[in-house]
């Protein structure tokens, strides 16, 4: 059976349609990893600080943090810069100091688990090793000391060690990436970021909108442009929204990125906007009842469900099932639908009572209620 659902969003009644008894499918998206952004220490400097408070806000912060190193050849070690440029094809070995370290890396290494990326852990240090570098593994390498306590580990913030590699390559100034064609969502609450980052840092990038046919100024505080994330709308607007590329140029001919599809997120951010509905608040006995709590959301905030219900304390046998979609409303405009529905067969006595749905997103919680009763 379905039912006929009217949800409001930003002063628009939409009519949807939901289907109680579908088949979900769940989807996880990868998490992309962070960025360390340490400075390269200098061991050998050891300025004299006047003052011990000055010595700790300023020495700790930067100096004494960054536990990594670069091999180079003839068995020389050196701390390696904030950022590095090295031709595609040469081989790089990090390493960073702890009996216990954890790495971050491009996730293009991870996709196809490439074999050209080594890590292993030794006594004393981590090690990373990447052979045959192509344009494709430009990125941010780091590294941070873990703290165990049996299989429990955590992050030694003190501890931690960063680089952004540049593997250059004339014939790529961009980064290649997987596919032709990405999404960017214009969330009018945080910056949005078109990922067009190229391989040699010298190289000069423009934002080009594909219709009608221009070149988007970057004015170095709404729009700018940062070499290891690509351009970066400070302040996302509706008229943004369109299809965009870039194109960059060193020293030849220049070359295009593959084209963003903007779309403008029209849902506000905060905990989730709840609606909970049943099949019907009347059952008898006997019958299939069907709990849905449905949520409307911004595409790339993920939502986790919750339940309670009568029967949960006698260990009532029930079904959930939670599934996600996207929605088009208007040109530009794409809002995530995400459903959790709650299934009791042949309901009973027990059954009878509130059925009690929290949706959980990054930006908090919300509780929703229906009641359902034994006729």
């Amino acid at each position: 059976s379905s039912h006929w659902l009217q949800i409001a969003a930003l002063g628009q009644w939409e009519l949807l349609e939901v289907a109680i008894t579908g088949q979900p499918a769940k989807s996880k998206h990868p998490k992309e990893p962070g960025e360390n952004k340490i400075k390269p220490a200098n061991k050998k400097m050891k300025p004299k600080l006047p003052k011990l408070k000055e010595r700790e806000s300023s020495d700790s912060s930067t100096k004494a943090q960054s536990i990594m190193i670069q091999v180079m050849d003839k068995g020389r070690f050196q701390k390696p810069a904030a950022t590095l440029s090295l031709p595609v094809g040469q081989s790089i070995e990090l390493r960073c100091k702890g009996n216990k370290i954890g790495w971050s890396y491009p996730s293009y290494l991870d996709t196809f688990q490439d074999s050209r990326l080594s890590i292993k852990q030794l006594d004393r240090y981590g090690q990373l090793i990447l052979a045959n570098s192509t344009a494709a593994d430009t990125g941010e390498y780091s590294c941070w000391l873990l703290l165990c306590n049996g299989s429990s580990c955590k992050k030694d913030e003190s501890k931690t060690g960063s680089t952004y590699i540049f593997f250059t390559d004339k014939g790529e100034l961009f980064v290649p990436t997987s596919s032709y064609f990405e999404i960017v969502y214009l969330n009018p609450d945080k910056p949005a970021v078109i990922p067009c980052r190229v391989t040699i840092p010298s190289a000069k990038v423009t934002l080009h909108r594909e219709f009608p046919a221009e070149e988007i100024k970057t004015d170095g505080t709404n729009i700018i442009y940062d070499v290891k994330k690509g351009f970066i709308y400070q302040h996302p607007t509706c008229d943004h929204k369109g299809v965009v590329y870039c194109r960059a140029e060193s020293r030849g001919a220049p070359q295009i990125s593959i084209k963003y599809q903007l779309l403008y997120v029209e849902v506000p951010s905060g905990p989730p906007s709840t609606t909970i509905v049943a099949s019907s608040n009347k059952a008898e006995g006997g019958d299939n009842v069907n709990v849905l709590c449905i949520v409307l959301g911004e595409p790339d905030i993920e939502v986790e469900f919750s339940w309670k219900y009568p029967g949960e304390e006698l260990e009532r046998p029930v079904i959930i099932q939670d599934s996600w979609r996207l929605i088009n409303r208007g040109i530009g405009h794409t809002t995530r639908i995400s459903k959790s529905v709650i299934a009791i067969e042949d309901f009973e006595t027990i059954d009878a009572g509130n059925y009690i749905c929290t949706a959980q997103n990054l930006r908090g919680q919300t509780t929703v209620a229906t009641h359902v009763d034994l006729t």
